[in-house]
Order: structure tokens, then C-alpha cells, then sequence
């Protein structure tokens, strides 16, 4: 259960954050994993390492993969994406914007290093699909599972946010992998 307060301050931050600086946080944390994978081979990368608890990180994400992370980042991507297109574009939301977000994210055990590519391209997708729209901030909402309301600018600041919680897992779940500790 996350702290009120907490959530608050998490509104705030996404509010206050520009759409041009959230979209530069997503090219930066796009290297950073990219330099991550970079540095795994397929079966370092396939092999599941239990993380201490983290923010962000709920119970049943803490043994995964780096490939099962990456799985689970790019289908979390691409629901937001698409959140963050239909609500610009006034649209019904529909297809991966609305997808059970306890359910519909978790990725196959079988996660592999293909799931990069996949990931990136979410990653770049999303980045070109916000640089097009014309406007974000005021536009309808939709409900976050944690974090209430979101209008198309807080989804599009949460794409980055959500980047960056798992960003620490996927260094630790590295780290151990290449050890093999």
C-alpha cells in the first residue's frame, strides 16, 4: 500500500515535468538499459535473480529475468502509448490502453534476448507517437491503478517514471545474472 503522501508527491512530480523533459528521460534511460543488455549474454540474460524488495517492485515482479523485465516494460510501454494517443486525441480508449494492469503485464517465463529489440522499439515508438500529438496537458483521463486521473501529459511523465522504478531492478537482476551470485 503506498503512503498518501507519497502519492501526492508522485501527482506533483508528474504534473510539474515537462513533456520535452519526460521524453528526454526515456532516451536517457533507453541507453542505460541498452548499455545493460549489451553487457549480458543470452543465458545471463534469461536467468531469474530475486531482487530485495524495491520501490516500485511488487511481490510477484521480484524474481524475474533481465529478458522478463524488459518483456514487462514494453507491453507497460506500449499500453501507455497508446493511453496517451487516444486520450490527445479525444478517442474512446481501447486496445493496449486498456488492459488489466495486474494481469495483462507480466511476461513469459520464457522471456529471451529478442525481447530487447521489442522493448527499444516501444521505447522509440513512444518518443515519435508523443513528438506528434499537439496537445497533452487537459485533455480526458483515465485511471492509473495506484495513482488516480491521469490526463495524456501525466500518462506520457508516467511512461519515464515507470522506466526508471524498474531501471534499479534490471541493474541488480545484471549484475547478479553476469556473477552468477
Amino acid at each position: 500500500m503506498i503512503h498518501p503522501f507519497l502519492k501526492v508527491a508522485i501527482r506533483a512530480k508528474l504534473t510539474l515535468t515537462s513533456s520535452a523533459a519526460a521524453l528526454r528521460k526515456s532516451e536517457v534511460l533507453l541507453r542505460r538499459y541498452t548499455k545493460l543488455a549489451e553487457g549480458l549474454s543470452g543465458e545471463a540474460g534469461q536467468r531469474c535473480v530475486e531482487v530485495p524488495p524495491m520501490r516500485g517492485v511488487d511481490e510477484d515482479m521480484r524474481r524475474w529475468s533481465f529478458f522478463m523485465i524488459l518483456e514487462h516494460n514494453a507491453i507497460v510501454n506500449r499500453s501507455i502509448t497508446a493511453t496517451v494517443v487516444q486520450l490527445a486525441r479525444g478517442e474512446t480508449l481501447s486496445g493496449p490502453a486498456t488492459i488489466n494492469p495486474k494481469r495483462d503485464v507480466m511476461p513469459s517465463l520464457s522471456a529471451d534476448a529478442s525481447h530487447f529489440k521489442d522493448f527499444a522499439d516501444s521505447v522509440t515508438s513512444h518518443i515519435e507517437a508523443v513528438k506528434s500529438l499537439k496537445r497533452l496537458r487537459g485533455t480526458g483521463t483515465s485511471p492509473h491503478p495506484v495513482f488516480g486521473d491521469f490526463d495524456a501529459h501525466k500518462w506520457n511523465c508516467m511512461f519515464s517514471f515507470h522506466l526508471g522504478l524498474h531501471l534499479p531492478q534490471a541493474e541488480y537482476v545484471a549484475d547478479k545474472a553476469v556473477s552468477g551470485r
